[in-house]
């Protein structure tokens, strides 16, 4: 029982011992009775150190990426978190030029404080990677796909480097999941997961996860750090996370290829300035996305000629995509990183990265894609009102 789609509906499930069950029960509980005053350590002892609902999230989150354990946490920034907290004052991360904003803003505004030390490099080039890597440096930090521009790390390439520099890699594999990127088997030593995107996959909960390859020191330490600052995950929102992984292949191909659709549809549209998605053989390192990756993934970043204004007209048109931040769930959502999800980065950082005001960022759901494209061609007729009068 090896392959992944299998391994999404089975792994960590067992019928309940008390009642036969075939789905894990939600162990709604603080605390456990033990046998006696110093006795063998019980499984479990209190819910913010550990929970047999989360657990059992955290067996199939292992499965999933090929890792020796996982650790869950109440969110996805919660789980970065623990991993950036085992750096001492002093000690230096390499972190990818493009990250999610809220990245950006922990190491800034948060760790900054706390003597932790960082840089950004260009995670398309190892050798970028290999130049940045200082005797300070404790783990780098790359994105791939990065938000939101989609631009991509080459994971086996910088692992080399970060084995040689004796250096651990982690990499947020929130875009793709084990089912479009095997981030641990091209040589990353931490998968990290904002659960609450495609993994649960219902705009239902928040949720992260750190999946470790094989090293017992990082478990033990993002247990520690969960079981210390109480960041622990929810069971009720680990329940449905295991819910939402039973169909997380047949979820993601059909992300996939309705987003690979209207990809294609979007370069050939006027008004469009340029797509940005690792499926199509446009984007800049597709021969990498075909070497990496299952599949393009869900989300397309594309810009509009008309700037700002032009991607206001756009949104305001929009019928059934709906303006939110998040993305990887069944409904269709469109973003606008420069004021939302990068809003952390200052303009001449974003203007470097192609972050521009004419970007928008658009997480494919399941609905028809004949409908999808229906309500994306309405917005371009709005925003191409911006041209004619440029």
């Amino acid at each position: 029982m090896s392959r992944l789609d299998t391994l999404a509906v089975h792994a960590g499930r067992r019928p309940d011992g008390d009642t036969g069950a075939i789905l894990t029960p939600i162990h709604q509980v603080t605390t456990y009775a033990q046998d006696e005053i110093g006795g063998p350590p019980a499984p479990h002892t209190y819910s913010r150190a550990s929970n047999p609902t989360v657990a059992a999230l955290e067996e199939r989150l292992a499965a999933l990426e090929g890792g020796a354990g996982a650790v869950c946490f109440a969110s996805g920034m919660a789980a970065l978190d623990a991993v950036l907290r085992r750096l001492a004052s002093g000690e230096h991360v390499v972190v990818g030029d493009t990250v999610y904003g809220g990245t950006v803003r922990l190491l800034r505004e948060i760790l900054s404080r706390h003597g932790v030390l960082f840089s950004f490099a260009d995670a398309s080039r190892p050798d970028a990677i290999c130049a940045a890597i200082t005797p300070q440096t404790r783990l780098v930090l790359v994105e791939s796909p990065a938000n939101p521009t989609l631009k991509l790390a080459d994971i086996s390439g910088i692992a080399r480097v970060c084995r040689e520099a004796d250096v651990p890699l982690a990499v947020d594999n929130t875009f793709l999941t084990p089912h479009g990127q095997r981030a641990l088997e091209l040589g990353a030593d931490l998968a990290i997961h904002s659960t609450t995107k495609h993994l649960e996959g219902h705009n239902a909960t928040i949720g992260g996860a750190v999946v470790v390859r094989d090293a017992e020191d990082w478990l033990s330490w993002l247990r520690l750090a969960r079981k210390s600052a109480g960041t622990n995950l929810a069971p009720f929102e680990a329940w449905l996370t295991l819910r939402g992984t039973k169909t997380l292949a047949v979820r993601l191909e059909r992300h996939a290829q309705s987003a690979l659709a209207l990809a294609c549809r979007l370069e050939a549209t006027s008004g469009v300035a340029r797509v940005l998605y690792p499926g199509l053989p446009s984007h800049p390192q597709h021969a990498l996305a075909k070497r990496q990756q299952r599949h393009g993934g869900s989300v397309i970043a594309f810009e509009l000629a008309g700037g700002k204004e032009a991607a206001r007209r756009f949104v305001k048109a929009l019928r059934l995509v709906t303006l939110a931040e998040s993305l990887g769930a069944v409904e269709s959502l469109v973003t606008h990183p420069a004021t939302m999800t990068h809003a952390a980065y200052s303009p001449g950082e974003r203007a470097a990265l192609g972050v521009t005001d004419g970007l928008l960022r658009l997480s494919v759901g399941l609905e028809d894609v004949e409908d999808l494209w229906e309500d994306v061609r309405r917005g371009l007729v709005a925003a191409r009102g911006v041209e004619a009068c440029a």
